[in-house]
């Protein structure tokens, strides 16, 4: 009865349920549906560029503006930005309840890249730009309060993204030159949000954006400069043509730094795969120089006091490590054993597999790193454990403590270990000079294009990645080769790991030396770097 009574006061409710919400009744679907515009841009995770539709409503209601969808502290903040840029164009926000949903809700949202999407999206909202405009192109940029565009990284990949989704691009003036190397997507680059809506409502054409390239730097590191250690040079040509890990052993000033310097040097261009591959990376890092693409290959030389993030990716936003950095080029860890275990240890899975996973509780990012390592070391931590001269007062066996702390699986990864003597000083006053950096890259360019033809139809690229059925075909040693092999790996009881390592080092010699089959010699050397003492 209590209950009866309690609703015999509302009967107006029972009649009409919407009748004490008048003002939705003026409030028609077209118009609902006039005031929700959209706009799209991407969210980063690893190299994936995953599309994002950013969604405004404008409703009746007190004055405010509302961010959803699972933003940052640097995308929550994008309120005041949009709001003072958009106040720059001479437009005020209309005083109503002004709600910007990112979708998928569920994906995290990072970076200052939101601000012009969310821009965009308020603008047709208010009818001062054509939505269907707005909804045919991909955005990404940070405005500044006057409206300015202000780079922003990940503009490659975001290229990508929209031209598999067959839209178009629009990113801040600098990133154009960077997005436009994608050919298969116009690319809009204002450098300001007025620059943008004159375009886009007709008064001003934007022209497309032009992708640069950036001019690869000539070397001055040579290695005819290096004296003497030509067994080294010969190890560093078999590594840089086959893309072979190497540990270069040997006390202090022998040349160790010097000779890994100048691998880069002599390997070949990135190909056009590998440049998109590595400038995707390096785009979302932010190294890409004057915003255009480098066919030049990396070279990345981390310290050995560098955290496990720096090194192998994952901080704030998980971004890449100095491995995926490295990708397509070369990593160079000078006084390897120095780096924390850990470091060491988490190095062992992506050597083997060519990438890396940065897990974090709400995402699983991946990072390709197919690098060439050279890892440098002192024989101890005096460094002159082979040195008579010196003589250390607790060898062998602080020699084997210190690079004992380099793991039996890490160092099973090696395809190539040798020693760098001391030079004497006799040879670096009168010794001739080395073989130019020039004519070893012509030989190892040669190595590669017969690898890549021997690839062609294979995901491999160089005799480094052989596996499986494809090393059997291409690097199975003639009858005297076998046998030596067969030999070797018994003395030396060699890891089934080791055993195809060889292999792969005496396929690479074998090109190098133009030879359609492996022979005893090639399987000779590549035991040789395989199994030498190191101290």
């Amino acid at each position: 009865m209590a209950r009866d009574r309690g609703l015999a006061r509302f009967p107006e409710k029972l009649t009409n349920p919407q009748g004490n919400l008048p003002h939705l009744e003026a409030f028609s679907g077209a118009e609902q549906q006039g005031l929700v515009s959209k706009a799209y841009t991407v969210a980063f995770q690893g190299l994936e560029a995953r599309l994002v539709e950013v969604q405004c409503a404008v409703a009746p209601g007190l004055p405010a503006f509302s961010l959803v969808g699972l933003p940052d502290k640097a995308v929550s903040e994008a309120k005041e930005r949009v709001r003072a840029a958009i106040a720059a164009l001479g437009l005020a926000l209309p005083a109503k309840r002004i709600t910007i949903n990112l979708s998928p809700a569920d994906l995290p949202k990072e970076g200052s890249h939101f601000d012009l999407p969310i821009a965009l999206a308020l603008l047709a909202a208010m009818d001062a730009v054509p939505s269907d405009e707005v909804s045919r192109h991909v955005a990404l940029g940070e405005l500044s309060l006057g409206g300015e565009m202000i780079s922003v990284l990940g503009a490659l990949p975001a290229a990508l993204a929209a031209a598999e989704a067959d839209c178009g691009l629009i990113c801040p003036g600098s990133c154009g030159t960077e997005a436009a190397w994608v050919g298969a997507v116009s690319v809009l680059a204002p450098n300001s949000l007025l620059e943008l809506v004159n375009h886009l409502t007709g008064r001003a054409v934007l022209a497309q954006a032009e992708p640069g390239i950036v001019e690869m730097t000539p070397r001055t590191d040579d290695f005819a400069d290096v004296k003497g250690q030509e067994r080294a040079k010969r190890a560093l040509e078999i590594a840089a043509a086959g893309r072979h890990h190497v540990l270069l052993v040997g006390p202090p000033g022998s040349g160790k730094s010097m000779l890994a310097r100048r691998l880069a040097g002599i390997l070949p261009p990135l190909s056009a795969h590998e440049a998109l591959e590595t400038s995707m990376i390096h785009s979302l890092a932010g190294l890409l120089g004057e915003g255009g693409i480098s066919y030049e290959r990396p070279f990345m030389s981390p310290h050995h006091t560098a955290s496990m993030a720096a090194i192998v990716g994952g901080g704030r936003g998980a971004k890449p490590g100095e491995i995926s950095l490295a990708h397509n080029g070369v990593l160079f860890m000078d006084e390897f054993p120095e780096y924390p275990r850990m470091v060491l240890e988490t190095l062992r899975q992506p050597l083997e597999t060519g990438d890396v996973v940065v897990s974090r509780a709400n995402a699983h990012v991946r990072y390709p790193c197919k690098f060439l390592l050279i890892a440098a070391a002192n024989p101890c931590r005096c460094g002159h454990l082979s040195d008579p001269e010196r003589a250390c007062a607790r060898a062998p066996g602080c020699g084997q403590d210190y690079l004992g702390k380099i793991s039996g699986p890490l160092m099973d990864r090696f395809d190539i270990r040798i020693e760098v003597p001391s030079v004497a000083v006799a040879d670096l006053a009168s010794g001739p000079p080395g073989e130019r950096s020039a004519d070893i890259a012509t030989r190892i360019a040669q190595a590669r294009k017969v690898q890549a033809a021997r690839f062609e139809e294979t995901t491999h690229r160089v005799n480094a990645d052989l596996e499986g059925e494809v090393l059997d075909a291409v690097a199975t040693p003639d009858k005297d080769g076998g046998e030596l092999l067969a030999k070797a790996a018994e003395t030396y009881r060699l890891t089934a790991r080791g055993y195809h390592r060889v292999l792969r080092v005496a396929r690479t010699i074998a090109d190098l030396d133009g030879s359609e089959t492996i022979g005893r010699a090639h399987i000779a050397e590549a035991i040789g770097y395989r199994v030498t003492y190191m101290g």
